[in-house]
């Protein structure tokens, strides 16, 4: 799976309608809002990375977060996020943005948010820390970055992760897949591509960039979340990467 792939299927209508209902129907989880207003004060800058059509952002302006700059790769969500804004009369800037190609200058942010596991939606490792540099690069000294991954060790699909790793072993792993851990999934939207790391895989790709590791949690640990919260999305795994005061 390559990152124009999974691209096309974010930036799809299907999609984005889907993306939209979320929005309309769920709002900031219960789980996101502990621990975002625990870590950010309102007036802090905040760079939101794959806002979709800003379930989030939107959520945290609720809360009285102004200073806060929502953006996502695939256009056509950027355009539903200022739909969606506009008609609540919230003045919100958002924008398209790369996440593995940051362009704002080093030590903008005081924290930065990457949501409902759109981390592991970036393909390759490689990729993947790419983005992380970069955030660490825009992040200021001291601050937090703010993602979720699944949990491979503590999967329900369990099972599928055995017969996937015999798979991989014997070469007849799907052809589309770039590395152990990858999944995709043929839905009525499209293909959806995942990443699902191990707690030791994201340690380790924290560390080696060079942020310090604050604290792992799962989402059923910090709240009981509403049934639609659980039906749209498994339970997931709060990360929280401190960028060291002096590096």
């Amino acid at each position: 799976m390559e990152a124009e792939e999974v691209k096309a299927y974010f930036d799809s209508e299907n999609v984005v309608n889907y993306y939209t209902q979320a929005a309309d129907n769920l709002g900031l989880w219960a789980s996101e809002e502990i621990i975002l207003t625990r870590l950010f004060k309102q007036g802090d800058k905040l760079l939101e990375l794959g806002c979709g059509v800003g379930r989030v952002s939107i959520g945290l302006y609720k809360l009285g977060y102004r200073n806060l700059l929502a953006t996502d790769y695939a256009p056509n969500m950027i355009k539903k996020a200022r739909i969606l804004a506009s008609a609540q009369d919230y003045i919100m800037p958002f924008s398209v943005c790369d996440a593995t190609d940051l362009e704002f200058e080093d030590n903008s942010f005081d924290g930065i948010i990457f949501a409902f596991n759109g981390f592991m939606q970036i393909p390759h490792a490689a990729k993947r820390e790419q983005a992380l540099s970069g955030i660490l690069r825009v992040l200021r000294p001291g601050g937090c970055f703010v993602f979720t991954t699944h949990d491979r060790e503590r999967s329900v699909h369990r099972n599928f992760w055995i017969a996937e790793k015999n798979r991989w072993e014997t070469g007849m792993q799907k052809l589309d897949l770039n590395e152990f851990g990858d999944r995709s999934e043929i839905t009525y939207n499209g293909t959806h591509y995942m990443h699902v790391p191990t707690v030791s895989d994201i340690k380790s790709q924290i560390a080696k960039v060079g942020f310090e590791m604050e604290t792992t949690v799962m989402r059923s640990e910090l709240s009981k979340e509403s049934g639609q919260v659980e039906a749209f999305s498994d339970d997931c795994r709060f990360w929280v990467a401190r960028k060291p005061e002096i590096l």
